[in-house]
């Protein structure tokens, strides 16, 4: 819809009062997208070298779950940072509060002593964390391997 302004004896140009949201949707579209590709590629936690195992999938009830990882070194991380074993309890309690699910994953490197990861869980435990699932990586003959 356009219209004209001026004095009325049409010497001036029409001015168009419509707004082009053919550009807006353009670029809603080219982020919709990106935003699509990208987000599967993020993951949760430290980047460790899992063990294999042949053993299904847990379900996941909320989309962004509560990660521990132990890097080689023994460090322990909760989600991407950094933290000790005496506040690890405290800190996924009052995560664990705000978010409804008390479901955490357990990433360990491979080359973790097996006693690390024992002490981890242990400290889950006694702290009333209970449900935990042990991240593993799938062996290569499984992940060529459809199921139907």
């Amino acid at each position: 819809m356009a219209f004209t302004l001026g004095n009325g004896n049409g010497d001036d140009d029409p001015v168009m009062a419509d707004i082009n949201v053919t550009p807006l949707v353009d670029v809603m579209l080219v982020l919709l997208i990106i935003f699509m590709i990208a987000a599967p590629m993020l993951h949760q936690g430290v980047e460790v070298a899992l063990p294999k195992a042949n053993a299904p999938n847990l379900p996941l009830r909320v989309q962004d779950p509560l990660v521990i990882s132990i890097d080689r070194n023994g460090r322990i991380y909760l989600r991407e940072s950094a933290v000790e074993t005496d506040e690890l309890v405290s800190r996924i309690k009052a995560q664990i509060a705000a978010r409804g699910d008390d479901t955490v994953f357990l990433k360990g490197d491979r080359d973790v002593p097996y006693g690390k990861v024992i002490e981890v869980l242990d400290i889950l435990h006694q702290g009333g964390i209970v449900h935990v699932g042990m991240v593993t990586d799938r062996h290569a003959t499984e992940r060529g391997r459809r199921t139907s």
